[in-house]
């Protein structure tokens, strides 16, 4: 048997250096793959969540201020020329008043007060009363009777001063009786008699007992 020769030894030994230099090149191309560093800041952005939206949330209106409410009170004062006295009672958004000079005119007035203070008040025979809520401490207004108008200012009022009325049927008469209480103690009131005015009899403001044709009647406060 003959031996390779050195022909084949030297083909074998070249298949051997082709084999290893494909692999090295492969292996080489991997790792630079592999240890490519990565460019900062290209990380990719995170998936949003279904169904949420990414804008920002809108800022809530603000609350529009309240009105400051009515107050439930009583005022009392004089109008400008002194000449009479106006009362008026507050509840609820509703309103009375009372309007005389303590001789022979005299008015009751209603109707509603507004939110934001003002009133328009009506009586008989064409009587009306206008007036502002100011901070809840005073009605300034002009009250419209017997085609004359009537500037006043009512402050607010503590008990006993307010506004009373008494009614009764004393000796077959009809009695309607109006007083006003105002700050410091001074009254001023009508008695109709059958629709009679009069000045009318001083009453005790602590009770209301008042005495009319000698007989005894209790004033109470008025409200609406």
């Amino acid at each position: 048997m003959k031996r390779p020769g050195p022909l084949l030894t030297l083909l074998a030994g070249l298949l051997l250096a082709v084999f290893m230099l494909s692999l090295n090149a492969t292996t080489g191309v991997r790792n630079a793959s592999s240890s490519r560093p990565r460019t900062p800041g290209t990380a990719p952005p995170a998936s949003a969540t279904p169904g949420k939206s990414t804008s920002p949330p809108s800022p809530s209106p603000s609350a529009s201020p309240s009105a400051s409410p009515v107050p439930n009170a009583d005022y009392a004062g004089r109008t400008d020329d002194d000449s009479s006295a106006v009362a008026v009672s507050l509840r609820d958004g509703r309103a009375i008043a009372y309007f005389c000079d303590g001789h022979d005119k005299e008015s009751w007035l209603k109707g509603d007060v507004r939110d934001d203070g003002t009133l328009r008040l009506t009586g008989k025979n064409g009587a009306g009363l206008d007036g502002t809520l100011r901070d809840g401490r005073r009605i300034r207004g002009t009250v419209e009777f017997g085609g004359r108008h009537y500037a006043f200012t009512a402050d607010k009022a503590v008990k006993p001063s307010g506004l009373y009325r008494a009614t009764a049927t004393v000796r077959g008469a009809e009695l309607d009786g109006g007083w006003i209480v105002l700050p410091g103690g001074r009254q001023v009131g009508i008695l109709d008699r059958d629709g009679e005015p009069s000045a009318a009899p001083v009453i005790d403001p602590e009770t209301g007992a008042v005495t009319v044709d000698g007989q005894k009647l209790t004033a109470r406060p008025v409200t609406p």
